[in-house]
């Protein structure tokens, strides 16, 4: 069970840890959820990839999320052992069979992606031919407007994606379409396109009893990215105007958990504007390497927070391996110095979900944090007060 403390301050001052932690926050993780889940027309599905640890896992269900994007099959196992009244959605569109069929006869999975009719046929012959199945046809869709495109690797188009989709109906009890514009995407007419691709597929096959929208939507590390509701009535505008008659599931991860945590990192020298950390890209930290220094960072010391003036810098993490940098200009208090410790706000999601045991550097720790999130857009602060 992990400790619980009042602020970053207050557990550097109890406990002197001398490698990183994760500080989760459950509550602002639940009322997240909450408004995720109020404002969206459907079923809300986190994409567990996100970040499994328990209690964020937990604290989700608490906020009223009840729909699961599991990856693997051990996904799965972990979704329904923490959350047995959990629906788990196998939406990864590549899967072995044991898998499949694991998750079908024990864990009462029903709802599976696939792209390709090898793997509709690998599906139907898992779950022995069972007439309950939900499939879902993944898209490819452009990836414009989103910091990091997912295109590429999964998704059909054209006549292919007719015919599969027409295939999937003769066998399943329901259909749908599923697709992904990105990950943190800042444009929500990303989503109004990807639709305008769905609804022709839909159309020209006879229709469909789903459309998942995927995920992508965007976490606001800076505080100027759409809010989740400008997307929603993006979504809904598109769905509209392309007279698609069909329920809608969405898969956020980062938008639900980003905010819910943060990491706590110790500085272990200082050369110049360069900063040498006990946490990097092969741990918690890889986040401010692929989408770069856009993550609020403050200066925290077991006496308090460390305000003044700010300069750029850059950070490297504890490993030998020359990757392990985060290029600036990430803005710190000018009089950082060994021994200071950074929390790096912004961290729920694909932090440590991340880690590696890469180089002997693998610290799990994870604390509870119970204040309201220093780095939270000023919009987004009021809720959690409230709460």
């Amino acid at each position: 069970m992990a400790e619980t403390f009042g602020s970053a301050a207050a557990l550097l001052s109890l406990r002197s840890p001398d490698h990183p932690v994760v500080c989760i926050r459950p509550h602002l993780i639940e009322e997240r959820a909450r408004r995720v889940v109020g404002a969206f027309p459907g079923d809300v599905l986190y994409a567990v990839k996100c970040n499994d640890t328990p209690v964020v896992l937990e604290a989700l269900w608490r906020g009223g999320v009840r729909h699961f994007d599991t990856a693997s099959i051990g996904e799965v196992r972990l979704v329904k052992r923490l959350l047995p009244r959990a629906s788990c959605h196998f939406m990864h569109p590549v899967k072995s069979a044991e898998a499949i069929a694991e998750a079908y006869h024990e864990h009462g999975v029903r709802r599976f992606a696939f792209d390709h009719e090898d793997e509709l046929a690998k599906i139907l012959a898992a779950t022995d031919n069972a007439r309950d199945l939900e499939l879902f046809l993944r898209l490819a869709v452009p990836g414009q407007g989103s910091l990091l495109s997912l295109t590429g690797k999964f998704g059909v188009a054209g006549e292919e994606g007719v015919r599969l989709l027409r295939r999937a109906r003769t066998v399943a009890a329901a259909v749908g379409l599923t697709f992904h514009v990105g990950s943190q995407c800042l444009d929500p007419e990303a989503f109004a396109r990807a639709i305008a691709i769905a609804a022709e597929v839909a159309h020209a096959a006879g229709g469909v009893d789903h459309l998942d929208v995927g995920g992508g939507f965007p976490a606001r590390y800076r505080g100027d990215e759409p809010p989740f509701e400008a997307f929603v009535r993006r979504i809904q505008g598109a769905v509209f105007a392309h007279r698609l008659d069909c329920a809608l599931q969405c898969e956020p991860g980062r938008l639900l958990v980003a905010d819910g945590a943060s990491v706590l990192a110790r500085v272990e020298l200082r050369r110049d504007q360069a900063l040498y950390i006990n946490d990097g890209v092969y741990g918690n930290l890889a986040e401010l390497k692929w989408i770069g220094p856009l993550f609020p960072i403050r200066l925290v010391r077991p006496s308090g927070v460390v305000t003044g003036e700010r300069a750029a810098f850059d950070l490297f993490g504890p490993t030998c391996d020359s990757i392990d940098s985060m290029p600036g200009p990430h803005w710190i208090v000018r009089e950082v110095k060994e021994g200071d410790w950074l929390e790096v706000g912004m961290m729920g999601a694909y932090s440590n979900a991340l880690r590696t045991r890469f180089n002997g550097f693998a610290s799990s720790e994870i604390a509870i944090l119970r204040d309201p999130g220093w780095y939270r857009p000023q919009a987004d602060l009021a809720p959690a007060l409230a709460a």
